[in-house]
């Protein structure tokens, strides 16, 4: 525990020492803050014709009122942090959720391109077979005739060797 700290402050123009265990400049600025209230009202024409011990009650009662308002305040702002914080974890959640069905979709992606890359390899290989002629067997050369527009015979032949999905 800290020490205790005495200070004097002035307070409506007295002088007093307070004490506590509290700064000495947090105890200046309480004494300033009753100084401020002191004089904020001082100048009301209604609060300045009560009796000193109205006066007294009346400044207490405002001082008393600021403290419940910034209580309140302190309370609002709690809830509106405990509801932020909610928000922030459900997104963090979310995002987590979001990231989880990215990779499995990026997944699904590249299974489905390579599948497709197979199938157009596939669709090469059963279109090359097609073009073949009749008769051509794997692996073995097939000689062939075509005429051209001169009358004249071309050779050539053709070799299988794809090897059938």
């Amino acid at each position: 525990m800290s020490s205790k700290t005495d200070t004097k402050v002035i307070i409506g123009g007295k002088v007093f020492t307070l004490s506590g265990y509290e700064s000495e400049e947090y105890l200046q600025k309480i004494a300033s803050y009753v100084n401020h209230k002191m004089n904020e009202y001082g100048k009301v024409d209604s609060f300045r014709r009560q009796p000193l011990d109205t006066q007294s009650v009346l400044l207490q009662l405002n001082i008393a009122d600021d403290y419940f308002k910034a209580k309140r305040q302190i309370a609002l702002l709690e809830e509106d942090l405990q509801s932020r914080e909610k928000d922030l974890y459900d997104l963090k959640h979310e995002l987590i959720s979001s990231q989880i069905k990215l990779e499995h979709v990026e997944k699904q992606y590249q299974g489905l391109q390579a599948e497709m890359n197979e199938s157009a390899k596939k669709i090469v290989r059963l279109e090359t077979r097609l073009n073949e002629p009749p008769g051509a067997e794997k692996g073995k050369s097939v000689r062939k005739t075509k005429d051209t527009r001169e009358g004249k015979k071309t050779d050539f032949t053709v070799l299988q060797t794809d090897q059938e999905t």
